[in-house]
């Protein structure tokens, strides 16, 4: 199992929210090179990032500095966030060098588009679903739907996703613990790799991720809170 550090970027700085609301936005660093640095000294070697304003906006706002992260480190960097057309795939993909894209919102809406990325880059695609009550959830988490999201992580992995991260948005930046029930249901019902992200706190909940048999966990409020050592929690890796 891989531990994920998470840098969201918001107006350009690091940040983390409670339950996906932007009014909840609180700095949690002074900046997204410096800080990834810090987790790849840690011992990190995966490094999450999300585009809130890329999310809101339907399209990329903070490229530059995701772009500084993944040409000045040497972590695996995988971003989402306002990724919805061929061109910005691409431009991630090549133009900034991440390893990994991440569509969210438009596997819900266009879930045609998730299926030919899916196609045409394989493992360099992931699935991102946020779920609400169950149902999936897009545009940076302010439009609700009612696809099931184990319905579209099944659809998702039909068309060839290796890799799906499942975001519990209850839970998410709440310290409260993940949702290892919809964690389970997800593991027994699709073949891909899972990446667990939302309410992670402890070790205690990375350990239980990893009994899960899980391929990944995202940590974000957790290490910049100081309620989970980053160098324990990839202790766990395996």
């Amino acid at each position: 199992m891989i531990i994920y550090p998470a840098i969201d970027l918001k107006d350009g700085k690091p940040v983390r929210l409670t339950k996906g609301d932007f009014a909840t936005t609180e700095q949690v660093a002074d900046n997204a090179l410096d800080t990834a640095r810090a987790f790849e000294q840690s011992g990190a070697t995966h490094l999450h990032m999300v585009d809130l304003d890329g999310a809101l906006e339907g399209r990329p706002v903070n490229g530059a500095i995701v772009r500084e992260v993944a040409q000045n480190t040497d972590l695996f960097v995988e971003i989402g966030g306002g990724i919805r057309t061929a061109e910005t795939v691409e431009y991630y993909l090549n133009d900034i060098g991440v390893d990994r894209v991440i569509l969210g919102s438009v596997a819900i809406k266009d879930p045609a588009f998730a299926k030919d990325m899916i196609a045409a880059h394989g493992a360099k695609i992931a699935i991102g679903i946020d779920a609400k009550d169950g149902k999936a959830s897009g545009g940076g988490w302010l439009d609700d739907s009612d696809v099931d999201f184990i319905e579209l992580a099944r659809l998702m992995c039909e068309a060839g996703a290796q890799t799906i991260i499942y975001t519990d948005i209850s839970k998410d930046g709440t310290l409260a613990g993940p949702d290892l029930t919809g964690l389970a249901a997800l593991a027994t019902a699709i073949p891909a790799d899972i990446i667990a992200s939302g309410g992670v706190a402890t070790i205690d909940d990375v350990k239980a991720i990893a009994a899960l048999g899980l391929s990944g966990v995202i940590c974000g409020k957790s290490i910049y809170k100081g309620t989970l050592s980053l160098p324990e929690a990839i202790s766990c890796q395996k």
